[in-house]
């Protein structure tokens, strides 16, 4: 092989690797774009999570242990007007209760009441357990 044939396929070779280079970019950047291009799914749940407050995931969970299907369309509604725009509002839990008590379901949230007594948080069952109204006495020398 003479020397300009020698070059002439140094030349190619490189030339070739170029052309490779190039189609690998470009297939990285189309993939890239591809990716970019299709929005990311999110479940109707995430949303109504995202727009819970207080208690509101509580009152959720509660609801999808106790009414699992109806719980599943009243998500998919409110999936739907959140990403509408026409709730924009966060939703806490009393809310969320009172809108699931409005169509009939009844779900069941553990409450507790909570006082303070003598500078401590006392719950109120364990105040009554404590104490006894002393009404109930009775009185003989009246």
């Amino acid at each position: 092989m003479s020397e300009e044939d020698k070059e002439l396929e140094l030349l190619k070779a490189k030339r070739l690797l170029e052309m490779q280079k190039n189609i690998s970019n470009r297939q990285k950047h189309e993939e890239l774009k591809s990716m970019e291009s299709k929005p990311v799914q999110i479940s109707p749940r995430d949303i109504v999570i995202k727009q819970l407050g207080y208690r509101g995931l509580e009152v959720l969970e509660n609801a999808e242990a106790q009414f699992p299907e109806e719980t599943k369309l009243v998500i998919a509604k409110l999936a739907e007007l959140i990403r509408s725009g026409e709730v924009t509002e966060i939703i806490d839990g009393g809310k969320l209760l009172t809108l699931f008590r409005s169509i009939g379901i009844r779900v069941r949230v553990q409450t507790t009441i909570h006082i303070e007594e003598d500078g401590k948080i006392v719950s109120w069952s364990d105040k009554l357990k404590g104490t006894k109204p002393d009404n109930n006495q009775t009185t003989e020398n009246i």
